[in-house]
């Protein structure tokens, strides 16, 4: 495992559609004391704010470094790995696990490729647009009788478990685990976009409903976790497809 870099540096905490300012602050503050500082922000319903500037006690740097995009996908570009945290189980979805799973899991994943970790929106959670870029769910395993968590109180227990996988691998010289590097998020994209584009060319989308579709093969190939040179054998093969076509 890393010990002459930061393995946190690796991991980038995204908020999607904050809707108070204050929960971007206390978020700031959250994962600064857990040694994360890399945070961003898509489409913040109030950002910069003299109230998050406020809650951040100290993480000011962390709000000023902060990345504000426009899209979920913008804030993905360069990640090989996506984490969305949400509290229920959905009807079609990737694997949903306790937190404490996902941070052994992924932790030494950030030898070799960036993480993201997912929060949606304090009222709704993570869309199903959203979640569709993860390539596993995961939850904080609270109260079954009050299970509700402050966006900021979620974002700590996250940062938190994931800080202690970094003392128990240097600590304690646990099993090392070798992980591949990954193909990053935007090249994933860009082959399920082929995909759909030849589909839709051969007609089999027209066949069955698209949306549904697409999603679980989304589902099916993150769970495969692709690298570079597989992606390219595929989208070799859809060019192929694409020519006898013509």
């Amino acid at each position: 495992m890393q010990t002459k870099s930061n393995p946190l540096k690796k991991f980038r905490i995204i908020l999607c559609r904050t809707s108070h300012p204050g929960n971007i602050g206390s978020s700031a503050r959250a994962l600064k004391t857990m040694g994360f500082s890399r945070l961003y922000l898509v489409k913040p319903n109030n950002f910069p704010s003299s109230e998050a500037n406020s809650l951040a006690s100290g993480a000011d740097d962390v709000l000023k470094e902060a990345i504000i995009v426009e899209s979920l996908e913008d804030a993905l570009i360069g990640v090989n790995y996506t984490v969305g945290f949400t509290a229920r189980k959905r009807e079609l979805t990737q694997p949903h696990e306790n937190i404490r799973t996902t941070a052994t899991k992924i932790f030494p994943m950030a030898e070799k490729n960036e993480v993201a970790l997912l929060f949606g929106n304090e009222k709704n959670g993570l869309s199903n647009d959203e979640i569709k870029h993860c390539q596993i769910l995961s939850f904080i395993d609270a109260s079954k009788d009050y299970s509700s968590l402050n966006l900021s109180q979620a974002v700590q227990i996250v940062c938190h478990e994931i800080r202690m996988m970094t003392a128990l691998c240097l600590n304690n010289d646990i099993i090392k685990i070798t992980t591949p590097k990954y193909v990053s998020h935007n090249v994933l994209d860009g082959f399920f976009n082929h995909l759909e584009s030849v589909l839709d060319q051969i007609g089999f989308l027209k066949k069955i409903q698209a949306e549904r579709l697409m999603q679980r093969l989304r589902l099916m190939f993150n769970r495969i976790n692709l690298d570079k040179d597989e992606v390219n054998i595929l989208r070799g093969i859809l060019s192929e497809i694409q020519k006898k076509i013509k």
